[in-house]
């Protein structure tokens, strides 16, 4: 295989990495509507997580196959640029919109885990107050039963 084909493949490559990364914004987005719904399923956050799990995982991948491939086209790159120079070029500006959509994807992370934050304690604050609301009407049950109790008495039996 040629170097320009080798360099078709890692522009594919990138082509693809910034697919995938667009693809973990929509599931960002998907995330923060989550957490911002009260009626949140935890089912549903779920799966969110696991599906954009599978989309890191897969860009893992990308990046070991276009480091390797870069490994076998790195000395010819370097010492050719000008034969190269449009490919090079193309690359570098997919290299530089993967940077921008990476850092935005980090923000929009940041985001979510201060939204998850807020949401967990609002979930354990609820939790506190139902439990102390069952303790309140079981203390209740519990006096309320007692109301048609009557102790036992002691009886004077003298005359």
């Amino acid at each position: 295989m040629q170097e320009h084909d080798y360099l078709e493949i890692l522009i594919q490559s990138l082509t693809k990495k910034l697919s995938v990364l667009g693809d973990i914004r929509k599931k960002n987005e998907e995330q923060r509507v989550m957490l911002l719904d009260e009626n949140l399923g935890p089912e549903e956050f779920e799966k969110n997580i696991e599906s954009k799990g599978k989309l890191v995982d897969s860009l893992e991948m990308l990046d070991e196959g276009f480091d390797q491939i870069y490994e076998r086209v790195r000395e010819e790159l370097n010492t050719n640029k000008d034969q190269y120079q449009e490919q090079i070029q193309k690359l570098q500006e997919l290299i530089r919109s993967i940077t921008a959509e990476s850092n935005s994807i980090q923000a929009e992370e940041q985001r979510n885990y201060q939204l998850a934050q807020r949401k967990f304690s609002d979930i354990k604050k609820q939790i506190r107050e139902v439990k102390v609301s069952q303790n309140a009407v079981q203390q209740y049950y519990r006096n309320m039963t007692k109301v048609n109790f009557i102790d036992a008495q002691f009886m004077d039996n003298k005359k």
